[in-house]
């Protein structure tokens, strides 16, 4: 332990929920302790799960960010913004930034991700954007002022979020993606179908099976898309929601292990590298639970992983063991909720499902081993039971085949 002082030295990188959660987190257990936070964003710490409700605008801006300058300076967390981490020399134990060292003791990379531009041609400026952002949300919201019509691309939740921010907005609303139903990856064709009606039922216009061959442009504005399929799509706004890229490019050269997926760490979020963590989006970590190595992107698990990982900093050994989970609307008439892990994730996952028609619900529960391992739930109200599979998730009881249809009608919480 490198110590200055009688002080310890914290550099994180990344001011989203993991990032600015751990800082407070070590300001809480460590008064005299140093603490430099960077972000290239030029906005504190905001909720980016409220980023969908300002675009429908049910929430304002300054409903959105969660800490100010004044919070940072409270807690004498020193807050860089608009800058960007050039490398990190884990030899000296200093980061590089603006051209100034800062030597740190422990550190923290949360950066996230970055969105996936649309790779057709015409898709590079105005009115294409991408979703993930603050300034995206603004630029998105003062488009769909004068917009008469919006398409969404992609399957993924990203694009439903933006083409239920259009439809919500009173714009003629396109959803476009290469899959059969939404959310293919991880939903089967009956829950497809749910979002289907849901999505129709708010008037979206649903186009699947299909994907952008051209954005064409006049004047440098995007009049209109061409498709694989041979449509022409004619609006004023264009949303992509096509995954995200992780930024690890802070950590090159440094010896940490990376992948396409993430940065590689253990079941405390320590990376190869002593002394270097990761949190957060980017992080793929080892999950004691469900044993196996993954990347959970939630909100839940960013605030999860920033209060572990400010423990390990400071010397401490704890693992994250919670299981992950998320929940959403979708549209006026569903909902979804999902935890742990799901096909998605591994092949080798067998899954057992209901549906009551008539209440729209759809349950379905994901088994590997014999033990439970996930779950998804979709239907207003349908969420009875949830913390009792969460707990058996936990417990890694294995459970014979023949009971697997019975825990589908598990109701206490």
């Amino acid at each position: 332990m490198s110590l200055v002082g009688d002080f310890r030295r914290y550099v994180i990188v990344g001011n989203g929920f993991a990032g600015t959660t751990a800082a407070e987190q070590l300001r809480k257990h460590d008064p005299s302790c140093s603490i430099v936070l960077f972000t290239d964003e030029p906005y504190t710490l905001y909720n980016r799960i409220a980023l969908p409700p300002m675009l429908r605008k049910q929430v304002t801006e300054q409903k959105v960010i969660m800490r100010d300058l004044a919070w940072h300076e409270k807690l004498n967390i020193e807050l860089h913004l608009e800058t960007r981490v050039e490398c990190v020399v884990p030899a000296e134990k200093i980061v590089q930034a603006g051209g100034k060292s800062y030597p740190y003791d422990a550190m923290l990379v949360a950066t996230g991700g970055r969105p996936n531009p649309h790779p057709a041609p015409g898709s590079d400026g105005g009115n294409v954007y991408n979703f993930q952002y603050m300034s995206d949300t603004k630029a998105i919201s003062q488009e769909l002022e004068t917009a008469k019509a919006g398409v969404a691309i992609g399957g993924s939740f990203i694009a439903y979020e933006l083409a239920e921010a259009f439809v919500s907005r009173k714009v003629e609303t396109h959803w476009i993606m290469r899959g059969p139903y939404a959310l293919s990856r991880m939903l089967d064709d009956v829950a497809g179908n749910m979002i289907d009606e849901a999505a129709k039922a708010d008037g979206v216009h649903m186009h699947y099976g299909d994907e952008i061959t051209e954005f064409v442009r006049d004047n440098g504005v995007v009049k209109k898309i061409r498709t694989k399929n041979g449509g022409d799509v004619e609006a004023q706004c264009y949303g992509v929601g096509l995954g995200l890229r992780m930024n690890t490019e802070v950590l090159d050269g440094s010896g940490v292990d990376t992948s396409a997926n993430g940065i590689l760490c253990d079941d405390g979020l320590e990376t190869n590298v002593k002394g270097i963590f990761s949190a957060g989006d980017i992080a793929d970590f080892y999950d004691p639970i469900l044993e196996m190595r993954y990347r959970m992107g939630t909100w839940n698990n960013a605030g999860a992983h920033g209060k572990v990982v400010a423990q390990n900093m400071m010397g401490g050994s704890e693992k994250y063991h919670d299981v992950p989970e998320y929940s959403s609307l979708l549209f006026k008439g569903q909902t979804i909720t999902q935890f742990g892990l799901s096909p998605e994730y591994r092949k080798d996952i067998e899954t057992v499902f209901s549906v009551d028609k008539e209440k729209k619900w759809y349950r379905a529960l994901y088994f590997w081993e014999d033990r439970l391992v996930g779950g998804l739930f979709m239907g207003k109200g349908n969420r009875s039971g949830k913390r009792k599979y969460v707990d058996t998730i936990k417990s890694k009881e294995r459970f014979p085949k023949p009971q697997w249809k019975t825990m589908l009608e598990w109701t206490h919480d």
